[in-house]
């Protein structure tokens, strides 16, 4: 059994900056690919951010050059750094985990997934 329990949301300014955490914990972090969801209301969940076992990452094109994924292995842990943050980033932020090395972009490429973290941007 894998758990992942995310941190770090909040309110913030159109411009500002947020860092999730998501700790992990069941499972041998370090062989596991990890990703970033978020779902606003009304919409689909869908995909921010994956970082690979190589530390590999990749982004949705509305977040490149804004959101940087991270993650360290020792503290089971891997982050979004969240910058210049604009009202249409609002929504649930969910981690999700793999149990393969490589990070999709798909939904279904993830075996677990945490609770969610509010992030609300305010204009």
């Amino acid at each position: 059994q894998v758990q992942l329990v995310e941190s770090g949301g909040g309110l913030v300014q159109a411009g500002g900056s947020l860092r999730l955490s998501c700790a992990a914990s069941g499972r041998t972090f370090s062989n596991s690919a990890m990703g970033w969801f978020r779902q606003a209301p009304g919409k689909e969940r869908e995909f921010v951010a994956g970082i690979s076992v190589n530390g590999r990452t990749n982004y949705a094109d509305s977040v490149k050059g804004r959101f940087t994924a991270s993650r360290d292995n020792a503290k089971n842990t891997v982050y979004l750094q969240m910058n210049n943050l604009k009202p249409e980033d609002m929504a649930i932020y969910y981690c999700a985990g793999s149990r393969y090395p490589l990070a999709t972009t798909v939904i279904g490429g993830y075996d677990y997934w945490g609770q969610g973290t509010q992030v609300t941007v305010s204009s």
